[in-house]
């Protein structure tokens, strides 16, 4: 069984999380400096999941993907989804009256 993503994913991501522009983004935008040393542990695993077939490698990885996506999840969506079209939808749109602004 292959590893969730290609080692080189999980090497990009570090060089990505570790560039200027991208760390100066996340401090802006959240006050915070950015840790990026599990993409390289996971890069590590990974290399060795697919050289040394290391079942320790393939379990950290894996649990480290269980939790990224765990914390992908914790956020609701920013817009509620809606079930049905509006009642309207079948009107003409009103291009002649100036919108509000």
């Amino acid at each position: 069984m292959p590893p969730p993503r290609a080692c080189d994913d999980y090497l990009s991501e570090f060089k990505h999380c570790k560039s200027l522009w991208n760390r100066f983004h996340h401090y802006y935008t959240y006050g915070t400096s950015l840790a990026c040393q599990q993409w390289k542990e996971d890069y590590y695993n990974c290399r060795a999941w697919e050289k040394r077939r290391d079942t320790e490698a393939k379990e950290a990885l894996l649990r480290s993907e269980r939790n990224r996506l765990a914390e992908q999840r914790k956020f609701p969506p920013v817009w509620k989804l809606r079930q049905d079209p509006p009642r309207d939808w079948h009107m003409p749109l009103n291009q002649g009256k100036p919108q509000d602004s």
